[in-house]
């Protein structure tokens, strides 16, 4: 049976004529047809005229690569003067070898536009920065004084704590010397105050009176330690003063630590 010729509308055909990939057989009129078409667009690209710009740089690239000659009027006098092709400039050879590059510039934008652009960026980055760390240093002075109102906030609930305490010591340290009246309103405890509740202990407990409650502690305790030899974050009553004196670190809290 002679072989059937190549039908060009089967699907055999045109998958074939698609996939093009290197390494796959391929038939003979189907490589002919891409050769044609490659040659065919080679002939475009030489034929096709070139833009005004594409022929300017041409022709600065083919000058900017050859070397200066004898022709050139400059190199003609340093050679006079000495020089040789590949020499560097200066008397004592210290200055360059190759000529000053030539940047080409494209944009539209004026000259010192790019150092302006540059400048502007270099700013706004440094601005950012500025901002960057104008708001961590705020933070942690944030985190600083709350860190501080919360130490306060405990060393003055602490204070009001030792006042309470003693309070307490010295109403009955008193009544055990069958003293009927404190010697300060304010030396013994409120009948009400003994039934607030905790959250009603801090709210303006000592008001009336013009010392503040560091002053009113300090006042107490030199009173317990005089009139009782008595310290209350030692809670000993002691026998003598020499004992007081003796085994007690201090009169405040800070002592005791």
């Amino acid at each position: 049976m002679e072989e059937e010729e190549d039908d060009y509308m089967s699907d055999s055909f045109i998958n074939v004529q698609q996939d093009v990939r290197p390494g796959l057989p391929m038939v003979r009129h189907v490589k002919e047809a891409i050769q044609k078409e490659e040659k065919q667009r080679e002939a475009n690209q030489k034929n096709r005229q070139k833009s005004l710009k594409e022929e300017e740089r041409e022709r600065r690239d083919t000058v900017l690569k050859s070397a200066l000659g004898n022709e050139n009027k400059g190199f003609a006098l340093l050679q006079k003067m000495g020089y040789k092709s590949g020499q560097a400039l200066g008397k004592s050879g210290e200055g360059i070898v190759e000529p000053i590059p030539l940047n080409i510039k494209t944009g539209r934008g004026g000259l010192g536009h790019e150092e302006l652009q540059k400048r502007k960026a270099e700013e706004r980055l440094e601005n950012y920065r500025r901002k960057i760390h104008m708001k961590k240093q705020a933070d942690e002075d944030a985190a600083d004084q709350f860190r501080m109102r919360f130490k306060s906030k405990q060393e003055e609930r602490k204070i009001e704590g030792d006042l309470r305490k003693s309070q307490r010591a010295c109403q009955q340290l008193d009544t055990q010397k069958d003293i009927k009246v404190p010697k300060e309103i304010w030396y013994w405890t409120e009948p009400e105050q003994e039934e607030k509740d905790q959250e009603e202990e801090g709210k303006d407990e000592y008001k009336g009176s013009d010392l503040s409650v560091l002053e009113k502690l300090q006042i107490l305790t030199a009173y317990l330690r005089e009139e009782h030899l008595y310290c209350i974050w030692c809670g000993t009553a002691y026998e003598e003063a020499a004992d007081l004196s003796s085994s007690c670190p201090g009169d405040s809290s800070a002592d005791h630590d």
